[in-house]
């Protein structure tokens, strides 16, 4: 993943984070299994190995199905997930106000 997010530079690239870094950043769209693997630069079968948890603890929830295709998004009834998008946006922040501050410096 050539362009990062903030979250990811911090925190790290792994499968799982990828995954969760796009849902967070695209909350308002539902997406099949296959977009969230292209979208996140993460294998399908790398997706299937920990996708089951995701819905199994409510961070993910099925929206509608179209045709064959099944899409998902954010759970965002579920608490946990509330209070991961609140940390993920104030990471960001962080990090952005962090990156302005050393450019200010160097001016």
């Amino acid at each position: 993943m050539e362009n990062r997010t903030a979250f990811l530079e911090i925190f790290g690239a792994s499968p799982e984070l990828k995954v969760l870094d796009f849902l967070i950043v695209n909350e308002d769209f539902d997406y099949s299994m296959t977009d969230i693997a292209e979208q996140s630069e993460v294998g399908y079968s790398t997706l299937k190995l920990f996708w089951n948890r995701l819905e199994k603890e409510g961070i993910v929830t099925k929206t509608r199905t179209v045709g064959k295709a099944k899409l998902y998004k954010l759970n965002m009834k579920n608490s946990i997930v509330k209070r991961f998008r609140d940390f993920y946006w104030e990471t960001t922040k962080h990090r952005v106000h962090s990156k302005m501050k050393q450019e200010e410096v160097m001016i």
